[in-house]
């Protein structure tokens, strides 16, 4: 995907999250829009730095940055949703183009799915759409239904 394609994504993402985790409709819920959303979409951009130096969809396409993302708020304190962006962002390269990432680089393989889109196609916002609406159905299930299920089934006793 190209930065509009990330951007749209990114901002729709936020909407989405913001609304899950403030489901009111009030205020709060339009603080925790922009609390999420910054953060989120910084996220969705930085793996394109590597535009600049090093090389594309492999030096900050790979788990490694990912995860160092992920241990970031935990040592420092802060950035505590970049790393939404940041996997978002491989999630749409991965599903929503025709060419993948790769994940543990240095080794070079690029993984993908055969379901993308040429970033030039004009199907490509609409695919951004249907992977972000995709994102945000593993949200809500994150979110509500996984711990629900947990709960559900940690009640009960299992029987030999």
């Amino acid at each position: 995907m190209n930065k509009r394609g990330h951007v749209l994504n990114a901002i729709l993402l936020s909407i989405g999250l913001g609304y899950l985790l403030e489901p009111a409709g009030d205020e709060q819920t339009f603080i925790t829009i922009a609390e999420v959303g910054v953060p989120v979409v910084l996220g969705a951009l930085f793996p394109d730095v590597d535009t600049a130096f090093g090389k594309h969809r492999k030096t900050l396409h790979n788990f490694l940055v990912l995860g160092a993302f992920v241990a970031f708020p935990y040592y420092f304190g802060n950035l505590e949703f970049v790393w939404i962006g940041i996997l978002t962002h491989y999630v749409l390269d991965v599903a929503g183009s025709k060419r993948g990432i790769a994940l543990f680089y240095p080794y070079s393989q690029e993984y993908g799915l055969p379901i993308g889109v040429a970033v030039s196609s004009k199907h490509s916002e609409l695919a951004t759409v249907v992977v972000t609406a995709v994102e945000l159905v593993a949200a809500y299930l994150v979110i509500y239904r996984i711990p629900q299920l947990s709960l559900e089934l940690g009640g009960q006793t299992i029987g030999f």
